[in-house]
């Protein structure tokens, strides 16, 4: 027995530095253990934003792209002496001289001379080409005249979209609607034998002109000089 009391006496020192590395020990794995979870957590979270943000600038360009895109494109009715008259989607700094030649280019009978082909295009624009001799129909005439009596915009006041029936000549008048070119030329003829119409209801006295069909036609005529 006296023999295990100095032992230990001789060894308490030992086992006391043990214990205490021991604790010292698992504090510091404690520590450290929490210190690197810390970390792991908010490089993750640095990771999340990063990837939020580049997914929110990558949705603003799409979006960008996609809103010019829409705006990048214009629609133009082209009509008359082209190869294949009709509407065309063109780019909207593009000139006349493009969509002429997208339409096949001109046919032999037009009036190339009449047109300006540096002319800027425009949404919803109306272009008639006409032929050589021949006058661009009141739908087609452009309001901003310059040696261009075929590159037209619609009229902004209904009056300027209106035919002239003491005026127009045959082609004109078969732009409106249910006038071939008989009943053009019998108003020319009417107009030629009795002078001008004094009301657009004196087109009721030429034959084939009834009520129904002078009433039809009432919003697209007029006989003021």
């Amino acid at each position: 027995m006296e023999n295990i009391i100095n032992w230990i006496k001789e060894n308490l020192k030992k086992a006391v530095i043990i214990f205490i590395a021991l604790v010292a020990g698992i504090i510091f794995y404690f520590f450290s253990s929490n210190q690197r979870i810390k970390e792991t957590k908010f490089e993750s979270g640095i990771s999340a934003v990063s990837s939020d943000e580049s997914f929110s600038g990558s949705k603003s360009k799409l979006t960008s792209r996609s809103s010019s895109g829409d705006k990048s494109e214009i629609a133009v009715d082209l009509k008359g002496a082209v190869q294949h008259p009709q509407v065309y989607r063109v780019k909207n700094d593009q000139r006349l001289s493009d969509l002429i030649q997208m339409a096949g280019g001109f046919t032999a009978q037009a009036d190339r001379n009449s047109i300006n082909l540096a002319a800027k295009l425009k949404d919803e624009q109306v272009i008639y080409v006409a032929q050589i001799g021949e006058n661009a129909p009141a739908v087609a005439q452009n309001q901003t005249h310059q040696n261009s009596s075929a590159l037209t915009e619609p009229s902004t006041t209904e009056q300027s979209n209106k035919v002239n029936i003491n005026t127009a000549d045959i082609t004109q008048l078969q732009t409106l609607s249910g006038i071939g070119a008989k009943k053009a030329q019998d108003i020319i003829d009417y107009r030629t034998q009795n002078g001008n119409f004094a009301s657009v209801d004196d087109l009721g006295k030429i034959s084939g002109f009834g009520a129904k069909t002078v009433a039809k036609l009432k919003e697209s005529i007029t006989v003021d000089e």
